[in-house]
């Protein structure tokens, strides 16, 4: 590996890296782009990591990149890979660092209209409820007993609580909680990261964004989904299991880089340093990273609470769910034992999804009954000057991507390149001119996150969308942007 990668086209929406490329290489690479996004990806490096992804050992069927691909610790952000249940392996560093960040969406009974006199007074609110900022605690301190239970239990635990009702783990990917975490699994340093930092936003492009739907692509998904009306106020939550997570990775990328000469791997990356699946090493990572993704959705439940009470606080009335019901929540850096059809046969893999969402198609039993008609809702954010977008799955991606797609707008520049780019108190009147509304925890940290630094959202949902991945339904933009 070194030379040019050879970019086959395979049609609009796909370009292929070749197995030629390199004898290392188990399978080919496949990239979603169009002409605009594989240009800016070439400039990337990330294709290099596509291709790195191939050499994995147990590999099945493609490495993918996802339109919002960029270069990303080990796997791009953006990358999905499948590995065969017996032989294949697990990479830490393939679900990355913040287990389970996803995001959540909620509807409200508001129009535009109706909130525009209290714009400031809910910014306000919503700041002041969700807890965010590097390292920052959150809306509930832990004791060891509790942590255990958001370990095991994920958002049930928080139901249990009174943050939410049950009604919410119907519209949660896993029901909110993955089987098999096993706490003995965790260091004692993540948990004691953890016990601070529940019901927590964070930092970087972690956010709670007050949305309006703003174009109906489908009115059939649109009315299942309960976001039928132009005009219509959401809110998304995207963050996921803070330094909890992170440190659950940081401790088994060191486990498994430990681990590389017992098992004979010799990688092209140390970055991809992985676990056999059947390993016990491997069955602890995996039980370790379930703890990290149920805590993630104990934290989103909680958040989402605190949303709940800044709406009641500013327009006078009862947090009743009925009035904000949880649309869905997706996850979108995890691995998942999951069935396909491989060379003709159903097929047992663990599916590596970094910085790319599940995307179950109509019918699959899998997806919440009441949305099994349309398909599994697929929720993409943007940048915070522009747009996000709601898709819900398509067939294509059980035949293509292993039920994935994409998980955002992926970023272009680099995070010094953004702050060169455009100075925070600059951002915020360019922001403010367009009608959003910011509430940030470090101005110095925003400038990161400025739209400029991110690839067109709407670009990216048209090549999953065309690539028939998953299927547009509404379009939403930002009015109040909370971060940290």
């Amino acid at each position: 590996m070194g030379e040019k990668i050879p970019l086959e086209r395979i049609d609009d929406n796909r370009w292929r890296i070749p197995r030629r490329y390199s004898e290392a290489m188990n399978v080919s690479g496949i990239v979603y782009a169009d002409n605009e996004l594989i240009e800016m990806i070439l400039n990337d490096n990330a294709l290099q990591q596509v291709a790195n992804v191939a050499t994995l050992p147990g590999i099945v069927g493609h490495s993918l990149g996802m339109p919002d691909i960029h270069w990303g610790y080990g796997f791009p952000v953006g990358g999905v890979a499948a590995t065969d249940a017996e032989s294949g392996v697990v990479s830490p560093g393939g679900i990355g660092f913040d287990i389970n960040c996803g995001v959540r969406l909620l509807a409200t009974d508001l129009l535009r209209d109706q909130i525009k006199g209290s714009v400031d007074r809910l910014a306000d609110e919503l700041y002041r409820n969700l807890p965010s900022g590097v390292g920052g605690d959150g809306m509930r301190l832990l004791n060891e007993a509790e942590m255990r239970k958001v370990m095991t239990h994920g958002a049930r635990w928080a139901i249990e609580e009174g943050y939410g009702v049950a009604a919410d783990l119907e519209v949660t990917e896993e029901n909110g909680c993955l089987h098999g975490a096993r706490p003995e699994a965790v260091s004692r340093q993540a948990i004691l990261r953890g016990m601070k930092q529940l019901g927590s936003l964070g930092s970087g492009n972690h956010f709670c964004e007050v949305q309006v739907v703003d174009h109906i692509y489908d009115e059939k998904a649109a009315t299942a989904l309960g976001l039928a009306q132009k005009g219509q106020i959401v809110v998304t939550i995207h963050c996921g299991s803070r330094g909890f997570g992170h440190q659950i990775a940081e401790d088994y990328i060191k486990l498994a880089e430990s681990k590389q000469q017992k098992y004979g791997f010799h990688l092209v990356d140390r970055q991809l340093a992985c676990l056999p699946l059947q390993s016990e090493e491997g069955q602890a990572y995996l039980g370790a990273m379930a703890c990290g993704a149920n805590f993630a959705w104990a934290n989103r439940q909680l958040l989402m609470h605190g949303v709940r009470q800044a709406f009641a606080s500013v327009f006078g009335r009862k947090a009743r769910t009925k009035d904000m019901p949880l649309v869905y929540d997706v996850c979108h850096n995890i691995a998942k034992m999951e069935e396909y059809e491989i060379d003709g046969e159903m097929k047992r893999v663990c599916v590596h999804r970094k910085g790319a969402t599940r995307a179950f198609p109509a019918g699959h039993p899998a997806v919440p009954e009441k949305y099994r008609a349309v398909g599994q809702p697929v929720l993409i954010p943007g940048d915070m000057g522009r747009y996000s977008f709601m898709l819900v799955g398509a067939p294509g991606s059980m035949e293509q991507s292993f039920g994935s797609c994409c998980h955002g707008a992926g970023r272009r520049l680099s995070r010094t390149a953004a702050k060169k780019a455009v100075g925070s108190k600059q951002l915020i009147e360019m922001l403010e001119k367009k009608g959003v509304t910011v509430r940030v925890h470090s101005k110095n940290l925003l400038a990161e996150e400025a739209p400029q630094a991110y690839k067109d959202a709407q670009q990216v949902v048209n090549v999953v969308h065309n690539a028939g991945l998953a299927s547009l339904v509404v379009r939403l933009k930002p009015i109040i942007v909370v971060k940290g």
